[in-house]
């Protein structure tokens, strides 16, 4: 896991469903809309392998 500039650590492997910006980019990664992006991790939850694995299935 990489530290920010803040010291805080980031996970990389985890979709923050509540972050606009990672929910658009997840989205945008994955060719989907933004609402079924936000759909997904919120019923797949937030690791990113669940999420691009949930949307591959579609």
């Amino acid at each position: 896991m990489a530290a920010t500039s803040r010291g805080r650590i980031q996970d990389r492997a985890k979709v923050a469903g509540g972050q606009d910006h990672e929910v658009r980019y997840e989205a945008k990664k994955e060719g989907v809309s933004k609402d079924r992006g936000k759909k997904t991790v919120k019923g797949a939850g937030n690791s990113r392998k669940k999420v691009e694995a949930e949307i591959g299935r579609r």
